[in-house]
């Protein structure tokens, strides 16, 4: 390894780890993977093998290594504390996928200890790398739409039910929740990201009879943005047979649609804009139906943070805020009333 390249591990070799692992070969100018773990040895090495990293032999290995910089952890949120504990009380900054835990309660305490030990921490919120979506964030911020008035949101997806067969998935106790925290986190991190936070929600979150679990694979609801703005979601693991997801921003001067890697502006003068290209997003059958290239650019944002010492474009403390909104969703069709998000609640 020479000095400019940046030392990172891998923890994980689950279905999630695959694009991780393309971006890291991409990035081979820049990152030295200096090991992948898993708890399972035989797929620990058959991933490694594939794709031509080192084994790490222990969770200990790697936090010890002096040339490894930063892990990204690629586990269910369940597995995350204790590794987070280790890596930080080493040095190690931390990249994770999303949701940072499956609580909010301990997703702050990953945050707090990430904190304490005074070190980075990102999430993996990869559709904000998207062109469209930076195309979208930059005209929403130059003000050049005008004030947003209307939010539209779709994530009409499909999962069969050999998908929620898998043991843990779709539970509380292994990933937290259901479509919102496992799905629909993307675009509604994504919503905020570029529409501001929201102030209040009203939502009703179900069960279809098309799959037999424990969370919700259906959620509909209104919000009311802080900038006054309304909106409506509509989130869904039953919507055969998957379309892509979707975010429309109706403002003064146009109307912005975000689907499938592609922005198109319909200007109230009657111009039409297009930004990007269609790309999968796994809303289909195949989860992992994507490209890769939004997560080697968030890689590589995270690792130039690191090294110039800023933080990283998505941080784990302003990742609480799609847990703040997940967290009123679930809560207002609990309890069957509109939720406020307060000033309190957000981070």
């Amino acid at each position: 390894m020479t000095e400019d390249k940046f030392g990172i591990g891998v923890i994980g070799t689950g279905m999630a780890a695959a694009p991780h692992a393309r971006a890291l070969k991409e990035l081979r100018e820049v990152v030295d993977v200096r090991g992948v773990y898993s708890r399972n040895p035989d797929n620990r090495a058959a991933f490694a093998g594939n794709f031509g990293f080192p084994v790490a032999a222990s969770v200990d290995a790697l936090a010890d290594d002096p040339l490894l910089k930063a892990v990204i952890l690629i586990t269910p949120p369940s597995e995350r504390l204790e590794l987070v504990r280790r890596f930080t009380e080493a040095g190690k900054h931390i990249l994770m996928e999303k949701p940072v835990e499956r609580t909010t309660a301990a997703a702050r305490e990953i945050v707090a200890v990430c904190d304490q030990n005074g070190v980075r921490l990102g999430v993996v919120f990869q559709h904000r790398f998207r062109q469209a979506s930076m195309a979208l964030k930059e005209r929403i911020d130059s003000g050049v739409l005008g004030a947003i008035g209307l939010v539209r949101i779709s994530v009409p997806w499909w999962r069969e039910q050999a998908y929620y067969d898998e043991p843990g998935r779709g539970t509380f106790a292994r990933d937290g929740g259901g479509v919102l925290i496992s799905q629909a986190i993307h675009t509604l991190d994504l919503m905020l990201s570029i529409a501001g936070p929201v102030a209040e929600v009203q939502a009703v979150a179900v069960t279809t009879p098309f799959h037999r679990m424990e969370a919700e694979d259906f959620v509909a609801g209104g919000m009311r943005f802080e900038s006054g703005a309304a909106g409506a979601l509509m989130a869904t693991t039953a919507a055969y047979p998957g379309e892509a997801e979707s975010i429309t921003i109706d403002c003064e001067a146009a109307s912005a649609h975000l689907q499938s890697g592609t922005l198109t502006v319909n200007w109230r003068d009657g111009r039409v804009e297009t930004v990007g290209e269609a790309a999968g997003t796994g809303g289909g059958a195949d989860p992992m139906a994507f490209p890769h290239d939004w997560h080697r650019d968030l890689i590589r944002d995270f690792a130039a943070a690191i090294k110039s010492g800023r933080e990283p474009a998505v941080t784990g403390r302003e990742a609480l805020r799609v847990h703040h909104l997940i967290d009123a969703l679930i809560e207002s069709s609990r309890e069957r009333r509109a939720v406020e998000i307060t000033a309190d609640s957000t981070d």
